[in-house]
């Protein structure tokens, strides 16, 4: 288990979480009626409305709020030369090992975090091998030998038309940057966009993971929502990082902290990540120490408050340098912003300075020219890019991580509640009569709000196990109609979720009162 992980939450597994997700109609496995498929998840109604939330919500600061970025929808099939070019086609691989005996296959990396309990993630074909070899490691199925680790790519092969043959191969995208490289040349004439801008997609990706896990953590099909900022190659200072987001902090744990760990310590029984110095840095002194260039700190400030401001609590969040050695292979620097998961400290954005090479591949390959005129200096030039990317997935679950609360000892109050921030919760309002006798009056309230406001109608049980039901998929606030309400005052009772604090308001001014809790 993760260290300091918040303790209203410190007693819930991965393997919980997706009970409950499944349980509530937030997440269910794909096909499950014929067994399931690994990797691939279906969203419930629930999960579909917090989903669509996040993918809302990150559009509307990242794109529609901005004048300096535009969006496009890609095709999730492209040409195989799209991925020849970018690379992916050669160096798109995981480390993979294979039993000897009964032919199972696992990941490598995997197989030694299960075994040894350390961060094996990033680490070469020959220290993963090394490692297998000197702690004689063997199938955890059947306890076989082991092959030697083997590159497995992850992308998914299809024919396009209805001859198969080497021409006709395409492939399902693993991420959704290319498309906004391979438009560039065309967004930048068609939208009229000048350096610095930034292009967005939110869609689909599809990795054929040797072994996936950990949920919605690690999936075959996932969506992502990525930008791709593109940048004077010569640029070094941001003019949109403000005075004041100088004095910003993160938890950072760098790859010079991480380098400094022996061989010895890599090979104890103890999570690296884990078990390394986290340090608090603010952007100015990050900026110093030149870790990193003023434009990936802008935007990595930016999508680490995003989570702050959509409930996150700051304490399990980190950012983390990758070593050189884990590096992409079209990537000069990268930080991974991590959530403080139950298993661990874990990616769940990935921000890399890509410089210029998948232009420069793209033009190459395509003998078409994606350099722009410069004004100032009367030259053409080919843009560098930082790129913020984060799985929508991954945030959806930190978000429910993060939201999930269960106090035992609270006898009052000994069921789940889902402290989901606004913004991303499924309903926001639950419609309560208190009896049945009171139904047409509720029904009234009902139907006042819901074509302005997501609305839930409990009628059925006690009002304290209806409070329950709300409380456990996150709805704010609830709405009860009481026999004072038609007798006395034409007031409903609004209970807050994460207080339980009761105030009376007049149903003429409840669309405002909602408004302004809302808004």
């Amino acid at each position: 288990m993760a260290e300091n992980f918040n303790s209203h939450i410190s007693n819930i597994s991965i393997e919980e979480m997706s009970t409950f997700c499944k349980r509530k109609g937030f997440v269910y496995s794909n096909s499950e009626i014929y067994g399931g498929m690994s990797g691939f998840f279906d969203y419930g109604p629930l999960g579909v409305e917090v989903k669509n939330n996040i993918k809302q919500d990150w559009w509307k600061i990242f794109v529609k709020s901005r004048d300096d970025v535009v969006g496009i929808d890609g095709t999730i099939i492209s040409h195989q030369k799209v991925w020849q070019a970018s690379g992916h086609v050669g160096c798109f691989a995981d480390l993979m090992v294979e039993c000897t005996k009964c032919r199972a296959r696992k990941r490598a990396d995997q197989l030694i975090e299960d075994e040894l309990s350390i961060a094996a993630e990033g680490l070469s074909k020959e220290d993963i091998n090394k490692l297998i070899e000197q702690n004689n490691l063997k199938c955890p199925i059947c306890k076989g030998n082991l092959s030697k680790p083997k590159e497995f790519n992850l992308m998914f092969k299809t024919c396009v038309g209805p001859v198969e043959s080497e021409e006709a191969v395409a492939y399902l995208r693993p991420e959704t940057a290319q498309q906004m490289f391979t438009n560039f040349k065309i967004i930048t004439e068609t939208a009229r966009v000048q350096l610095p801008f930034g292009i967005a997609q939110i869609g689909r990706a599809f990795r054929n993971e040797i072994s996936p896990r950990d949920f919605l953590f690690r999936c075959r099909e996932f969506e992502q929502m990525e930008l791709e900022y593109f940048i004077h190659p010569e640029e070094k200072k941001c003019n949109l990082l403000a005075k004041q987001d100088l004095d910003y902090e993160f938890q950072i744990l760098t790859a010079e902290t991480q380098e400094k760990k022996s061989s010895h310590e890599k090979n104890q029984k103890k999570n690296l990540h884990e078990q390394v110095h986290i340090q608090k840095l603010k952007i100015k002194d990050i900026l110093k120490m030149q870790l990193m260039e003023e434009w990936h700190a802008y935007w990595l400030k930016q999508q680490y408050q995003w989570f702050v401001d959509l409930g996150i609590k700051k304490e399990n969040l980190r950012l983390r340098e990758h070593r050189k050695d884990e590096l992409a292979h079209y990537s000069s620097a990268c930080f991974d912003i991590e959530y403080n998961f139950p298993f661990g400290w874990k990616e769940i954005h990935g921000m890399a300075n890509r410089g210029s090479f998948d232009l420069e591949q793209h033009q190459k390959h395509s003998k078409k020219s994606f350099e722009l005129f410069d004004e100032a200096t009367k030259k053409k030039v080919l843009p560098k890019v930082i790129e913020p990317s984060q799985g929508v997935d991954r945030a959806f679950l930190a978000f429910m991580f993060d939201a999930y609360t269960h106090d035992p000892k609270n006898k009052e109050r000994d069921w789940i509640v889902l402290k989901l921030h606004k913004k991303l919760v499924p309903t926001q309002v639950a419609v309560l009569p208190l009896v049945n006798k009171l139904e047409d009056k509720a029904k009234e309230v009902y139907n006042l709000l819901k074509n302005e406001f997501v609305c839930f109608y409990d009628r059925s049980g006690a009002i304290g196990r209806r409070y329950a039901r709300a409380d456990e998929i996150g709805i704010p606030l609830c709405l009860t109609i009481d026999f004072e309400t038609i007798e006395k005052d034409n007031c409903v009772t609004i209970r807050e979720r994460d207080t339980t604090k009761q105030i009376r308001v007049k149903i003429t001014d409840l669309k405002e009162k909602l408004r302004e809790i809302f808004c």
